[in-house]
């Protein structure tokens, strides 16, 4: 846990969040403010600022528990049949503006937005 950081508070319960689905390695929370009609956040427990950062050992731990939940969340909000986007923005020119590392997943609607700059 890092004291300065958005997520690290909302894990550790200091900020109130919509909790959706947890693991031992990793919650996933309702994002603030929606993209999409289903619009969650997959936060490690784990304080890692980036995939840059993450080590061999973490890769191996931490980014199956992340694609679990997403795929626990799918199920439960009755997306994974008609599709859903697992998005991580890694480093700021990507679009990272919370550098703990974390998973957006969308769902609900088509998706309009196309990728790249």
């Amino acid at each position: 846990m890092t004291s300065d950081c958005i997520f690290c508070k909302i894990l550790d319960g200091k900020i109130p969040s919509t909790r959706l689905a947890e693991s031992d390695l990793a919650v996933a929370i309702a994002d603030i403010t929606p993209q999409a009609p289903v619009h969650a956040l997959i936060i490690p427990r784990k304080h890692v600022a980036s995939l840059n950062d993450l080590t061999a050992a973490d890769r191996r731990e931490i980014l199956p528990a992340l694609y679990d939940l997403a795929d626990q969340l799918a199920r439960d909000k009755g997306v994974r049949e008609t599709g859903y986007r697992t998005l991580i923005n890694n480093g700021e020119s990507a679009g990272q503006t919370v550098f703990h590392l974390h998973m957006h997943v969308l769902a609900g609607a088509k998706m309009k937005h196309g990728f790249g700059a």
